[in-house]
């Protein structure tokens, strides 16, 4: 075994590692429940309870610092990573000839995500707590654009080539859950192979090991006081609700685009292949969503946050209406559809910088490492509680549109050509949501010269 080698040995895999399960738990899963068939409701519900992981994450990610050492927690983190992956693709593949009943396979099937989920959150803590222990600081600065490259190459790899392949596979096998469950089985090899990897080939520093001047209780009294302070800080409710509401319009969209892109047009969706969400969403989504964030880094390292908040804020919301067109008009063409939504990402991305640089700011002073983990877990509850609630806005939306066209109600906003109302109604709310995005921002707009003057 070596204590030292090339970062460049390493790194690369070691955020690619980082970067696939989360997609695999936040993304794959909605599209595999989807086409083996759960309604949007129980979709929604079962994967928006899957981000929970990375919601409470500051609550056990000191005890990952007292109990072992990083290179220990990310090997083993892994190895529960290819047992889980492995166990969805057995079960899964299992499901149809063995013939499962539809509620032992679920709960066998959300369990094992459950774990992974879990996993993943734990790995991201002591990989990039390992990546702090086995550089200095100038290689720390160096590396740090090779770490996020190779995590964006697993967004689209995630998002992209995984949904592809498993498109590719359920058309040329002809059943769903066998092609779902290989491109986990895929999946699970890949990290078994990680796995060993990173065996030989991670560094053991010096400084990585158990922190044995320290305490559990003492853990749990520095919690608990970070906790408090954080709740101490200036305007704390205004900062909640920009942290929880900013993001709402693509909270609710978020577990509701696939479905849209896969369901047929005689169910209000665009009637795409598997495979071509991949490309929409996996490729050129992530790219454009890539762009409109270094648009962004360069738009407030100019001109600062404060002038480019609204800008921002409208960037990120307005472009919702995106899915609302392509609700009402169900356009046929697949270069329209990916311009679109390369639109719509480009915007999310530019008006999501102002949000990242906000929590930055915000955590500044005393304990800023665990209140910005307080900020960014905030920023998943907000995302995964209206993401949770999509799938039942939609139904309930869907059935009073039903009963306003039966009633000759809302026709003009309603389709006549007698294909499901669920999706232009929906995207409609969601456009009415934005409405809280414009509320906290002029409540945080109003805070910025404080925040900034301190910067």
């Amino acid at each position: 075994m070596r204590k030292h080698s090339t970062p460049w040995s390493w790194i690369p895999t070691l955020y690619v590692a980082e970067g696939l399960p989360y997609f695999a738990v936040n993304t794959l899963t909605v599209l595999m429940l989807t086409n083996i068939g759960l309604s949007k409701a129980e979709m929604a519900f079962y994967t928006g309870w899957l981000y929970l992981p990375w919601v409470i994450k500051p609550f056990w990610s000191p005890f990952v610092d007292l109990i072992g050492t990083k290179r220990a927690w990310v090997s083993s983190m892994q190895a529960i990573l290819c047992v889980a992956m492995a166990a969805v693709a057995g079960i899964t593949i299992a499901a149809v000839p063995l013939m499962l009943p539809a509620s032992l396979w679920l709960i066998t099937t959300l369990v094992s995500f459950w774990i992974m989920a879990f996993a993943s959150a734990t790995h991201d803590i002591a990989a990039d707590g390992f990546y702090i222990l086995a550089l200095d600081e100038r290689q720390q600065a160096a590396y740090v654009g090779v770490r996020s490259t190779f995590y964006r190459i697993a967004s689209v790899v995630g998002q992209g080539g995984l949904v592809m392949l498993a498109g590719y596979l359920e058309s040329t096998t002809g059943n769903i859950p066998l092609a779902w469950g290989i491109t986990f089985a895929i999946l699970s090899l890949f990290f078994l192979l990680i796995f060993g990897y990173h065996l030989l080939v991670l560094p053991r520093p010096d400084s990585d090991k158990p922190a044995t001047d320290v305490k559990a209780s003492g853990i749990i009294v520095d919690f608990l006081h970070t906790f408090v302070t954080f709740f101490r800080r200036p305007f704390i409710w205004s900062a909640l609700a920009f942290m929880l509401l900013y993001r709402l319009p693509e909270a609710l969209c978020i577990k509701l685009v696939q479905p849209f892109l896969k369901d047929s047009p005689a169910a209000g969706g665009l009637g795409l292949s598997t495979t071509q969400i991949g490309v929409v969403n996996g490729t050129v989504g992530v790219i454009a969503l890539l762009a409109g964030g270094i648009a962004g880094g360069v738009a407030i390292s100019r001109i600062g946050l404060r002038r480019c908040l609204w800008p921002m804020a409208a960037a990120l919301a307005l472009p919702c209406v995106v899915y609302c067109y392509l609700a009402a008009m169900q356009p046929a063409d697949f270069l329209l559809v990916s311009t679109l939504i390369g639109i719509e990402q480009f915007g999310y991305g530019y008006g999501f910088t102002a949000f990242m640089l906000f929590l930055m700011y915000y955590s500044r002073g005393e304990s800023s490492t665990s209140h910005y983990a307080f900020c960014t877990a905030f920023m998943a509850l907000g995302m995964m509680l209206p993401g949770m609630v999509a799938g039942w806005i939609f139904e309930r939306l869907a059935a009073l549109g039903d009963m306003a066209r039966q009633y000759d109600l809302l026709t003009i906003l309603l389709p006549t050509d007698g294909s499901d109302v669920g999706y232009p109604l929906f995207f409609l709310f969601v456009m009415l949501t934005t409405l809280a995005t414009f509320g906290v921002t002029a409540l945080i707009w109003r805070k910025l010269p404080e925040l900034t003057a301190k910067a």
